[in-house]
């Protein structure tokens, strides 16, 4: 398969920094991913999977630190539960109101995040920085296992492809955290 890289290849760091858009394995399923810094980028995923143009995607990232470039900056109680499910299969919804996020956010003022737990992924995120990751399908079909599967959907349409093998994970658990309450958006690959 053509445009097929390794997960650590400075090439690939190189084509998502410049605004490429591809599939990899997440710690979940394959993922349509981008840099969530790159609007166009952003918008080329939704139109690759025909994604409602008012859902925002899930948002990985490397660290907590990450947070302040979407202007989040979680009080200690969203910060003690953020550390007690990360990094792990679970995403949280957090307040994300700014204009600048806007595109992101979709009109919702909030954004998911999630911290994963594959080493590799996240060395990753930090060479690149966050990376929007919904799913590798079209909006309604069922979610990528296989490279093939994600080759499938998407041919010479993306610029890399990252395989990992077959990945039959849940898609990850969305929380949301708001006034310091915690409540279950879509149970998922971690039961809370």
């Amino acid at each position: 398969m053509s445009k097929e890289y390794k997960i650590n290849s400075p090439k690939l760091v190189k084509i998502i920094i410049e605004g490429g858009v591809g599939v990899l394995p997440t710690d979940t399923l394959y993922g349509i991913v981008c840099s969530a810094k790159k609007r166009k980028s952003v918008e080329r995923v939704y139109e690759l999977r025909e994604r409602n143009l008012k859902k925002p995607s899930i948002i990985l990232i490397s660290d907590i630190k990450d947070l302040k470039f979407f202007n989040i900056k979680p009080d200690k109680r969203t910060r003690e539960i953020l550390l007690s499910v990360w990094p792990g299969q679970v995403s949280v919804i957090l307040s994300c109101a700014g204009k600048k996020c806007a595109y992101l956010h979709r009109g919702t003022k909030s954004l998911a995040f999630r911290l994963p737990g594959k080493k590799e992924l996240v060395g990753l995120i930090k060479k690149t920085g966050p990376l929007i990751a919904p799913s590798a399908n079209l909006e309604g079909l069922l979610p990528a296992t296989t490279i093939k599967e994600a080759h499938d959907y998407f041919e010479d349409e993306v610029d890399f492809y990252v395989s990992g093998g077959k990945l039959e994970s849940l898609p990850s658990t969305i929380i949301e955290i708001k006034k310091g309450k915690l409540s279950i958006k879509r149970q998922g690959a971690v039961v809370i």
